[in-house]
């Protein structure tokens, strides 16, 4: 439940760099029979895992997929994405993630918005997700360690929480904070390292069309160890600043910390965007490719110039 308060246009085609050749797509029946598969055995679940009171609700996936949101290569294998995460509050053995993430539990899930704002909100992710609608977006992952992959995200466009959160002329920044429960993440004394993790953005970042907030990922909703309920997508940085299990959206008038910036200064600025000429701290020129080894040049902003060059021009 959603509460407020006072407080506080003949046309040529040029392919962009990261478009994906017609010769590429998976056949469209494939492609449709797999998602009606998989819309099915959801509702299915949700039949069995609901409340009276939730039972009419329909399943947020899969989601109608954007396609104005190309790649340059076929998607990940699921099974890949879903055993190579770095999500340290859980475990520092990026392979063993998904194993420990099995007990962490993402419902009910409550977020916080605040700050510089109109008004105040609290609200369920799940309510949150339905009331500013979901789509698919294809998107490249890279990560500083030098490994990318191709995910299927499922989310919501991150400019409609700025609209619902309304934030005052002053504000410039969006300050994002994971989960702080120790309890529930034993990795959380496992570092030197002092959660809980936290990021920020511009607003004009936070604004841009490519950001977003993944809910769900390869048609279904995202499991722990991608960030669930949900976490930030911005595929033009490095995925160190996808910040995941959020449970606080702040606009700030000042320039906030984030997580890596305070840590390492000398080797991960505010923005860490994906520049290749860049070593943060090691070379950034070339990536591996998850699941199949293959080696690509690194593509400034990791492809999507287009899109957000001017932001840092």
């Amino acid at each position: 439940m959603t509460t407020l308060s006072q407080e506080d246009d003949v046309l040529v085609k040029i392919p962009k760099p990261w478009a994906l050749p017609d010769s590429h797509a998976s056949d469209e029946a494939v492609f449709l029979g797999r998602r009606s598969f998989l819309r099915t055995a959801a509702l299915a679940t949700a039949a069995t895992a609901l409340p009276p009171s939730l039972m009419a609700a329909p399943s947020l996936y899969p989601a109608r997929r954007n396609e104005k949101y190309e790649l340059d290569r076929p998607l990940t294998e699921e099974s890949v994405a879903a055993r190579m995460n770095i999500f340290d509050e859980l475990t520092l053995k990026h392979d063993e993630v998904w194993k420990v993430a099995k007990g962490f539990a993402t419902t009910p899930w409550t977020i916080h918005i605040g700050g510089a704002v109109q008004k105040h909100i609290t609200i369920d992710a799940e309510e949150l997700a339905r009331k500013l609608g979901v789509e698919e977006r294809l998107y490249r992952h890279r990560c500083v360690e030098a490994w990318s992959m191709a995910v299927p995200w499922t989310g919501i466009p991150l400019a409609r929480l700025v609209e619902l959160a309304q934030p005052l002329a002053k504000a410039k920044y969006l300050r994002m904070v994971s989960l702080a429960s120790p309890e529930k993440l034993p990795g959380w004394y496992a570092s030197k390292r002092v959660f809980p993790y936290y990021e920020a953005l511009t607003i004009a970042e936070a604004t841009n069309e490519l950001a977003m907030l993944a809910t769900g990922i390869y048609g279904h909703a995202l499991p722990p160890q991608h960030g669930a309920p949900i976490r930030l997508v911005v595929p033009w940085k490095y995925g160190l600043k996808s910040i995941k299990s959020i449970v606080s959206f702040q606009f700030t008038t000042e320039k906030p910390g984030t997580f890596w910036n305070d840590l390492s200064p000398a080797n991960y600025t505010f923005e860490c965007n994906v520049e290749p000429n860049v070593p943060r701290p090691w070379p950034q020129t070339e990536e591996t490719v998850l699941g199949t080894g293959e080696t690509r040049k690194t593509l400034l902003y990791n492809g999507y110039a287009e899109q957000v060059a001017h932001l840092y021009a």
